[in-house]
């Protein structure tokens, strides 16, 4: 059974949906779930984290109650990777108000040999930080 490049597209799309929801939800366990065991996060230019001080500071970032919303700029699949360029905003609750965090990412995603998708390397700044 092939499945054909805009198939693969569509499952990788309904990933990132599924990582804000995720994501807002404030679940750190569910939104790591959605990376892949060695996933690396360039959260500060020059310092990608991996393994346990990733999930570590996804979990203290989350507990802030962020709202994230997203528009994919590019997608490209081919067989079991894909590349995402994201236009995101992301609001935090303050005690003055709203804290607004912006950015264009960049993902990389492969499909594991159960046939999910997960993030692999997430990079939200790309190259502007």
């Amino acid at each position: 059974m092939t499945v054909d490049n805009v198939e693969l597209t569509k499952e990788v799309l309904a990933h990132a949906e599924n990582y804000v929801r995720a994501f807002n939800s404030g679940d750190a366990a569910a939104v790591d779930r959605l990376y892949t065991e060695d996933a690396v996060s360039v959260w500060e230019k020059g310092k990608p984290v991996s393994g346990a001080e990733r999930r570590a500071g996804l979990a203290e970032y989350l507990a802030q109650r962020p709202v994230m919303k997203i528009e994919i700029l590019e997608s490209y699949v081919i067989s079991d990777t894909a590349l995402l360029a994201v236009d995101w905003t992301i609001d935090i609750p303050t005690a003055q108000g709203t804290e607004r965090q912006q950015g264009i990412g960049v993902d990389v995603l492969r499909r594991g040999a159960d046939g999910q998708w997960r993030f692999a390397v997430d990079n939200p700044y790309g190259t502007d930080i």
